[in-house]
């Protein structure tokens, strides 16, 4: 096996201090001049690197949605369980929006995204959608209730969306996903 390259050295090391960086300072606070001096490199270097603060930080964060076995749910309480636990996801883990607003305008951020929907939601709506072939086109339409929720409530702050109490977005989203998930196609 061939030796790593230095450039392979370098990324990882940009990486790692990205990782530290916003997590202790999070996203907004964090800076390119920051991260380069914990990584002890020259900021240009990050840039060249990743394009912008936006395409390391969709490459630094590591984004596991911890999404539910929906096969231990009862199948009518699958669109409730999974809105509920992106509310909890958001309400917890401001690297979520962030993440959102970076994959929105920049394309390593939207790579992101793409994986996370491939990789998690994917298999999840798999458990429960009633026609595989139909699978990738529910879990779309579940990925556009929820970060359209995660846009007016978390990024845009919205007051209708912001002031929805948990009980009320549950009660109007669920059954949308549920319906998403489960209901014969039309």
């Amino acid at each position: 096996m061939p030796p790593p390259r230095r450039s392979d050295a370098t990324r990882a090391a940009i990486l790692t201090a990205a990782r530290e960086r916003f997590a202790a300072d999070g996203y907004e606070r964090a800076t390119i001049r920051a991260i380069a001096r914990d990584a002890r490199i020259d900021p240009s270097m990050v840039m060249r690197y990743f394009g912008s603060k936006e395409g390391l930080f969709a490459a630094a964060v590591a984004l596991d949605l911890r999404l539910p076995d929906l096969t231990r749910i009862p199948r009518d309480e699958v669109g409730r369980t999974l809105v509920g636990h992106f509310l909890d996801l958001w309400e917890e883990n401001e690297e979520l929006t962030a993440v959102l607003r970076v994959g929105a305008t920049n394309q390593a951020g939207a790579e992101r995204m793409h994986g996370v929907f491939r990789e998690q939601l994917l298999p999840v709506a798999r458990q429960v959608c009633p026609d595989p072939e139909q699978v990738p086109a529910r879990a779309a339409l579940c990925a556009a209730q929820l970060l359209g929720l995660a846009l007016t409530r978390y990024v845009l702050r919205l007051p209708p969306a912001r002031e929805l109490a948990r009980g009320e977005l549950l009660a109007w989203l669920g059954p949308t996903v549920q319906r998403y998930l489960t209901a014969p196609n039309p």
